[in-house]
């Protein structure tokens, strides 16, 4: 065979090659804006071309959007007897669980009933008081609580050891005073010198996968992103992930389109009880 014919061949080949490799990354990102996750310590999530991101990213906006105006209408509409049942149901099984008696640090959220959120006054007082209790038996617990900073989605965890330190924000919610009665700076989740044990987390939607709706802000995301990079650094174990969800606030698989700045939770509580979406969880419940 001529030199000449060698190097045609090559040269097809490598045409042919190209050519796959092109229509693979262009369609396979296509099948669907949600992916079951392959078999892994964690789940997986979309992952985009580029060339198609702006298209695909818009269509999942749009997802989101029409799922959380299904579940503010479906919460709206909630009777307020089973509301308050399953409130308790939920708080009780949080406050009974070992992963929440075991826990040192927590983060967790102040419940808003104009957003309808599980209610979480029963947690927060339990933590306080036991905080407070001198020769408790129980695990003395510390307790940060969000605050918003900006529009940007940037969120601070501080430190809180009464239900007075909080203050009503521009939207009404209430949030941690930047400084406490004497003046000083509260102590920064960020900051601390130990691991967070134990997020408590909100949402609008969630399901079996561990993929969790929020209201479309990313403060929550954006965080969690931040501490576990942070947790990660510093060679700490990563904090359990659990979210509080009434029963109609549970979707099936599929139904929450993600991105890659979306963060997964490890653990659902509903009345029903403790739901693991990860292997972590999975194992504390067996």
């Amino acid at each position: 065979m001529s030199s000449a014919r060698r190097l045609l061949i090559r040269e097809a080949k490598e045409a042919l090659m190209n050519q796959t490799r092109t229509i693979t990354s262009t369609f396979l990102p296509l099948r669907s804006a949600i992916v079951r996750p392959a078999p892994s310590p964690r789940r997986s999530i979309v992952t985009m071309n580029k060339d198609d991101e702006p298209n695909q990213l818009e269509a999942i906006v749009q997802q989101k959007q029409a799922l959380r105006s299904k579940m503010r209408k479906a919460l709206k509409s909630m009777d307020p007897i089973q509301r308050s049942q399953e409130d308790n149901a939920i708080q009780n099984f949080v406050l009974e669980a070992p992963w929440f008696k075991s826990s040192e640090k927590l983060c967790a959220y102040v419940s808003c009933a104009a957003l309808r959120e599980v209610d979480t006054s029963k947690i927060l007082s339990e933590i306080l008081r036991n905080a407070a209790e001198e020769g408790c038996a129980q695990i003395r617990k510390n307790l940060y609580l969000p605050r918003i900073e900006d529009r940007n989605s940037n969120m601070r965890m501080l430190k809180i050891s009464s239900l007075t330190d909080l203050i009503a924000n521009s939207m009404n919610i209430l949030e941690p005073s930047p400084v406490d009665c004497d003046g000083n700076q509260r102590e920064d989740v960020m900051q601390a010198s130990e691991p967070v044990d134990l997020f408590v987390l909100p949402g609008l939607a969630f399901d079996s996968l561990g993929r969790r709706l929020g209201r479309s802000g990313g403060y929550y995301d954006m965080f969690l992103k931040k501490y576990k990079e942070l947790a990660s650094k510093r060679n700490w174990k990563q904090p359990l992930l659990v979210a509080l969800s009434y029963s109609l606030q549970i979707v099936d698989e599929g139904a929450i389109a993600i991105t890659h700045n979306d963060v997964p939770v490890d653990a659902i509580v509903s009345p029903a009880g403790f739901i693991p979406t990860s292997p972590a969880a999975t194992k504390m419940s067996d």
